[in-house]
């Protein structure tokens, strides 16, 4: 058997690779687009933020879990082809949208909620605010009314006329990448290892699906997770949710059991525990590749502060993402879910 030193040297040979790799990575996926700017709307739409705030309000107001709906929407749609709306596509004769996708499929909702604000935005200033503009802020604002920080969101993106459902299976993180799969995909959208474990706080809102954590709970999670009582109530509770045979893949657990409708950094804590819901999440803290990304999520698990800031960056880095395509063919679609014709 390998001795602990000998796999920790094998774990700083692949951590360098793979930055090595994923550096390469970004390099070929960076690409140039119009600067965005804080007053896109002053003069056109001075009533966007206003609105769009409104409209989340109520949509948390009456459910608090749409807030993470929306957000995963904003991730999805980034990190596909870039922040240019085209996850909002519905199927039609000539495009094929990227909802039904196998990493989309009855994962993604909250379209109406959007749709809502578009509706109201085109009332006010029609043909002028893009979808993909509307999905950022909407991600802002969910994140605020559940408690957490609020960043300034540089505007001005145009909404794409294509989608990206053959991206969604290479781009798209999934829940039982491994450490390596994850860091190269957030490199290859030009983010940091940094910018990953921030991001990855997101999971302290929201809800997944069996099928995403039946791996996770019949595999691992007593290596990594704590012999104590509350841990083992945990995964009994999580093994009556989702029975190992197939027919229960959509029955759905809190990522963070902690605090689920509260944007903190419980999910931190959770993972430090070894009770992280899905595999690519614990890898964060328990891959042996873990050298960088173990120091960040303990940083965060002590230190709400750095880890609002780090997000609220990470946030805004990811939101500049950019399709090079819509600067040249890009439009301001009147309705989210189709091209305009």
């Amino acid at each position: 058997m390998a001795s602990s030193s000998s796999l920790y040297s094998k774990g700083l040979i692949m951590h360098g690779l793979i930055l090595t790799i994923c550096t390469s990575f970004t390099i070929l996926h960076a690409s140039e687009g119009p600067t965005l700017t804080l007053d896109y709307y002053k003069s056109a739409c001075p009533t966007i933020l206003e609105t769009v705030r409104k409209e989340m309000e109520c949509a948390v107001l009456s459910d608090p879990r749409n807030a993470a709906l929306i957000l995963r929407l904003h991730f999805h749609d980034c990190f596909v082809q870039g922040c240019d709306g085209s996850v909002l596509l519905d199927d039609t004769i000539t495009l094929r949208g990227e909802k039904k996708a196998p990493n989309n499929k009855n994962a993604l909702k909250g379209f109406r909620i959007v749709d809502r604000i578009k509706n109201r935005l085109e009332s006010e200033c029609p043909g002028i605010v893009s979808c993909a503009d509307i999905l950022t802020v909407a991600a802002r604002d969910a994140v605020l009314l559940v408690g957490g920080p609020y960043w300034d969101v540089p505007l001005g993106r145009k909404d794409s006329k294509t989608a990206g459902y053959a991206l969604t299976e290479t781009n798209l993180p999934t829940a039982d990448d491994g450490l390596i799969s994850i860091i190269s995909k957030f490199f290859y959208q030009g983010l940091s290892v940094t910018d990953m474990v921030a991001l990855s706080g997101a999971h302290t809102i929201g809800m997944a699906r069996c099928v995403n954590f039946r791996n996770r709970i019949y595999g691992d999670f007593t290596s990594t997770s704590s012999v104590n009582p509350l841990s083992q109530q945990y995964l009994s509770k999580l093994k009556s949710i989702c029975p190992p045979i197939k027919g229960s893949d959509n029955n759905e657990s809190a990522m963070d059991y902690v605090s689920p409708n509260l944007f903190d950094n419980s999910y931190y804590q959770i993972l430090l525990r070894g009770d992280g819901l899905i595999n690519s999440d614990q890898e964060l803290y328990s891959s042996f590749l873990a050298i960088e990304t173990k120091k960040l999520v303990a940083k965060y698990a002590e230190n709400p502060i750095a880890f609002f800031e780090q997000f609220s960056e990470s946030m805004v880095k990811m939101g500049n993402i950019t399709n090079p395509d819509t600067y040249a063919n890009g439009e301001v679609r009147k309705i989210c879910r189709f091209v305009n014709t």
